[in-house]
């Protein structure tokens, strides 16, 4: 874990995303009050928790169990002037305490897989409102019969990974009506994640250049780089915004 926090460190993002699909999300989730409190699980350095106080006049609590991605957070919060609209919190998402019908919306990029999709998607629902939304990004097939390449990677790394048009299924089964849908484009991948994070690969590559545990480590991180790049159409993050009923 130190290794990988150390090739994480000071990343724009922990995983796919830009503000623009931020934006767009946030635009499905019709109605919300002006008040409105937001939940944002998993929120990493928090650059979609920014975008978020941005274009909102929510009150925003952001969970992370790192606290440096909480301290980066609440630097540029800081900075921004968010700082009164942005309030952290070190605590796990497998540890949820709050009230039910606390928050008007639940927010996670790049972030549910952590507990699973649908496991998420049902032990974050009784947090919201009546008609409240929930929106997650979760890795998906795009095509059905992916390259075996690809198949086997993701199974080994993520089995619990499914088609976009399961993940609608599920989000109707766990009583949701859904606001919207999008996948990301290739660029939310590459210029705040893959980009900075091949960087950083190759810096470490050298540092380790003797430790043959930290390389296998780091020929790993390379390999997901190199599997986006040559299946990037076959699956992708989707954006997923639902209401709940």
């Amino acid at each position: 874990m130190e290794l990988f926090f150390e090739l994480h460190r000071d990343l724009p993002r922990e995983g796919p995303g830009e503000a623009v699909c931020t934006r767009r999300a946030f635009a499905l989730m019709t109605g919300l009050p002006a008040n409105a409190r937001l939940l944002d699980i998993g929120c990493g350095p928090g650059l979609q928790t920014m975008e978020l106080a941005r274009i909102s006049t929510a009150s925003i609590l952001a969970i992370d169990n790192h606290q440096p991605f909480l301290d980066t957070l609440n630097r540029r919060a800081a900075q921004a002037g968010l700082a009164d609209r942005i309030s952290t919190r070190n605590h796990s998402m497998f540890e949820l305490d709050f009230e039910p019908g606390s928050f008007d919306a639940i927010w996670s990029e790049g972030a549910v897989y952590i507990i699973g999709c649908e496991k998420g998607l049902r032990e974050w629902q009784p947090f919201l409102k009546k008609g409240g939304y929930l929106a997650v990004t979760e890795l998906s097939w795009l095509k059905a019969a992916p390259p075996t390449e690809a198949k086997t990677f993701w199974n080994e790394n993520y089995p619990g990974m499914q088609s976009l048009e399961q993940n609608l299924a599920v989000l109707q089964e766990t009583g949701y009506r859904e606001a919207g849908h999008f996948v990301l484009p290739e660029s939310a991948w590459w210029q705040d994640y893959y980009t900075p994070l091949e960087q950083r690969i190759r810096i470490l590559t050298e540092k380790y250049r003797d430790n043959e545990e930290a390389l296998a480590f780091l020929r790993a991180s390379q390999r997901e780089i190199e599997m986006y790049r040559q299946y990037s159409e076959w699956y992708g993050d989707v954006f997923y915004v639902m209401q709940a009923k």
